[in-house]
């Protein structure tokens, strides 16, 4: 896992450089980005006061002040790309297994989004994670930026 300030979302496959843009390597075709907010990974150490970082939850966007929920089923703009939030991204065996078994109880509905890259795009550290006109998303979970560190993160694997 690497921080990286810039990332190329290519249209229904995946960031460049992560092993899911191979579409035999998803377990599903709409496994393409996941996304997930600092807060709840802060939150998470403050509770239980085991030590997360923002990689360790291996998704491969961390944000900052947008609650990521709210996009289930809505589309969203984060950078030039356009993403379509498909699920909660709830946490599983394997983040428990390299973190700590505190992950799957507290994580459930907390664990990040999947989306589906609908139009690629350059995705940057500092972007706006912007909900699309006709969007049902409450104004204060619009216009937050990305984190700025370790702000973007891919999957380097």
């Amino acid at each position: 896992m690497r921080a990286i300030t810039r990332i190329e979302a290519i249209t229904e496959a995946g960031l460049r450089g992560d092993r899911y843009v191979d579409e035999t390597a998803r377990p599903s075709p709409d496994y393409q980005v996941t996304l997930i907010e600092l807060e709840n990974i802060a939150a998470f150490t403050r509770n239980t006061g085991i030590a997360l970082t923002p990689d360790m939850p291996r998704r491969n966007i961390v944000t900052t002040g947008v609650r990521l929920n709210a996009f289930v089923g809505k589309r969203l703009k984060v950078g030039s790309a356009l993403l379509e939030g498909l699920e909660l991204c709830e946490p599983c065996r394997l983040f428990a297994k390299r973190t700590h078994v505190a992950v799957l109880k507290f994580f459930e509905g907390k664990g990040g989004l999947r989306a589906r890259i609908v139009s690629g795009g350059i995705i940057s550290v500092g972007d706006v994670i912007a909900p699309m006109p006709n969007s049902a998303i409450d104004d204060d979970t619009v216009r937050s930026p990305l984190r700025g560190s370790p702000g973007a993160r891919h999957r380097g694997r």
